[in-house]
């Protein structure tokens, strides 16, 4: 019986240290199958007015990126 808990055992930790390794190399948000939160047309999940700092930082990023997409395509 202790047999079949451990060889259980060693399975499952082997499978959540390959899930883990496949989440660090490939750094994606993880998701349902659903395809997550913005599959439901929704920016954030939070109920707050203003934005917190990490969200505001990546709004402008965005926004960046595309004033050079904008002037990339205006210079071609």
């Amino acid at each position: 019986m202790m047999e079949i808990f451990l060889l259980t055992f060693l399975v499952m930790l082997i499978v959540v240290t390959i899930m883990a390794i496949g989440y660090i190399f490939q750094k994606k948000k993880i998701k349902g199958s659903c395809g997550g939160i913005s599959e439901l047309g929704l920016e954030k999940i939070c109920d707050c007015e203003e934005p917190c700092d990490k969200r505001k930082e990546l709004l402008k990023k965005l926004e960046e990126q595309q004033k050079e997409e904008i002037d990339i395509k205006i210079i071609d």
